[in-house]
C-alpha cells in the first residue's frame, strides 16, 4: 500500500496532491507517457478545458490497459502550454481524482510536440503485488 507524505516541514500542497508518496518493496510499477487531448484517430480537440478531460480519458485507458485504476497513481507531471491555465486544469485533475491524492508537478511551457496541443500529462503508477 503506498503512503502519502505531506512532511510539515514542507509548504502545504496548494491543492489535491501529496509531496511524496512511498511504496513497498514488491510492486508492478507504471511509467505513463505523456498523453494529450488527441482521439484515437489522432483529431486533437479544441481548447484547454476539453483537452486535459480528454487527457485524463487517456491516461485512465492506459492505466485500466495495465489491469490499474487512478488508485494507483502515484506521480503526475503536467505541462500546459496555455498561459494562466493552472486554476482550469487544476479543477479537472481535482474532480477526476476525486478524493486520490498523488504527487503532483505543473510546469508551463512555450510549446509541446504539436502547436495544437495545449496540455501534456505524463505519470506513474504504483500496485502493491
Amino acid at each position: 500500500m503506498a503512503t502519502y507524505l505531506n512532511p510539515n516541514s514542507v509548504s502545504r500542497p496548494t491543492s489535491r496532491f501529496s509531496q511524496g508518496v512511498l511504496h513497498g518493496p514488491i510492486s508492478k510499477r507504471l511509467l505513463i507517457s505523456g498523453q494529450v487531448g488527441a482521439r484515437a484517430d489522432g483529431t486533437v480537440v479544441e481548447g484547454l478545458e476539453a483537452q486535459t478531460e480528454l487527457v485524463f480519458d487517456n491516461l485512465f485507458a492506459v492505466l485500466n490497459a495495465a489491469g490499474m485504476t487512478k488508485a494507483d497513481l502515484v506521480k503526475l507531471t503536467i505541462f500546459s502550454a496555455q498561459a494562466g491555465g493552472a486554476g482550469v486544469v487544476r479543477e479537472i485533475r481535482n474532480r477526476r481524482l476525486g478524493d486520490h491524492c498523488p504527487a503532483s508537478t505543473f510546469i508551463q511551457v512555450a510549446g509541446l510536440a504539436n502547436p495544437a496541443y495545449l496540455i501534456e500529462i505524463e505519470g506513474e503508477a504504483v500496485r502493491e503485488a
